[in-house]
């Protein structure tokens, strides 16, 4: 997403072809971890009517982000390097300083999704704290129409934020850089980074200040939800009947406090290396660890509501007995299978967008 990929880093000694094998490897692993973890995720969204909710639909918005990483940017940093290593001993030194046209459509992914990860876990960070705060108010507040145009505005504009930096210095461009293993904005060869190099601190500081506003509303999330549970062992059953807080409601708040966690701990390590290249530092392994454990976190989600959602690991359950079920029950019938498999994404369309529903 970001980097600083001057010359020096053009003139790196091959490295060990052991240890590139390795990074190669990981590579490959990640992308298996990432487009089934969200493709699992994705189709027990889609096909739970229990999810089909804001919080559902926020969370389907963070799932396509993740698997557009898996998809497009983690298989380009994958055929790179294998025709790297497949060309010499993978030194990759020969085309860093080139631009070329796929990092003008990795890159930019790269960044918008990051982007999108850390709106959306804002999103649904307010939409855990008006549901315990103001659970009677939930449903007038947040609309699922409220949340689709939401969704699509944190998408415009984590994507024109990512364009940024081209747009506002054309000394900027984007370079496939051997140490990260990802298109990252960079400097053309010969020119040293300048003023218009701040530019970058706008990536940290917009993330920085979502992740700040997130922490604040998860405390006064967790502070209520302390509260409540206090009320609740000191008045027993009064207490859960005076109010519409379920269980569920708890488990889901926290779920998204752990989300914000696990994102925060994957974007700390670039936003070091962001702040340091704008200062002129060039740290060539670093710039690889922070990369990657950034790009890790888009396999994490699955495992975090695997862990700590039951309502997501009741879904994954149904979504694999359910072609064994069918294979018994519909094979007769022809017409009720077209009738129970392509609805799913038509029915979370028409939710989206009915006015009912809203």
């Amino acid at each position: 997403m970001l980097g600083n990929s001057s010359s020096a880093n053009c003139t790196l000694s091959s490295p060990p072809l052991l240890g590139e094998i390795c990074k190669l490897f990981v590579m490959v692993l990640l992308i298996i971890a990432i487009i089934l973890g969200n493709v699992v995720s994705l189709l027990v969204f889609l096909q739970a009517r229990q999810f089909r909710t804001s919080q559902g639909y926020l969370k389907v918005s963070l799932a396509l982000a993740d698997l557009a990483v898996g998809l497009i940017v983690v298989p380009y940093s994958v055929y790179r390097e294998a025709s790297s290593l497949a060309s010499g001993m993978g030194q990759g030194s020969s085309s860093c300083s080139i631009p070329s046209l796929p990092c003008f459509v990795t890159g930019p992914i790269f960044a918008g999704c990051t982007f999108v990860s850390i709106t959306t876990i804002f999103l649904l960070s307010v939409e855990r704290s008006v549901a315990v705060l103001k659970p009677l108010h939930k449903r007038a507040v947040i609309t699922k129409r409220r949340t689709v145009w939401l969704i699509l505005f944190s998408w415009s504009m984590s994507f024109l934020l990512a364009v940024v930096p081209m747009i506002s210095s054309p000394d900027i461009t984007l370079q496939y850089n051997p140490c990260s293993k990802m298109c990252t904005y960079a400097f053309p060869a010969g020119r040293l980074p300048g003023s218009p190099w701040n530019i970058m601190l706008l990536f940290p500081a917009f993330d920085f200040s979502l992740l700040g506003g997130t922490f604040v509303i998860n405390f006064i999330t967790f502070t209520a939800i302390r509260q409540y549970c206090k009320a609740r062992r000191w008045l027993g059953s009064e207490a859960q009947h005076n109010s519409r807080l379920s269980f569920s409601d708890i488990t889901a708040a926290k779920t998204i406090g752990i989300l914000t966690f696990a994102f925060s701990a994957s974007f700390s390590p670039i936003a070091v290396f962001v702040v340091g290249s704008v200062l002129g530092y060039q740290w060539c392994q670093f710039s690889f660890y922070a990369f990657w454990i950034l790009t890790s976190n888009s396999c994490w989600n699955v495992a975090i509501y695997s862990a700590w959602d039951p309502k997501f690991r009741q879904g994954v359950r149904e979504l694999f007995s359910r072609p064994v079920l069918n294979s018994a029950s519909q094979r007769p019938s022809r017409s009720t299978e077209g009738d129970s498999s392509a609805p799913a994404c038509v029915a979370v369309l028409k939710e989206m967008f009915h006015p009912e529903n809203a």
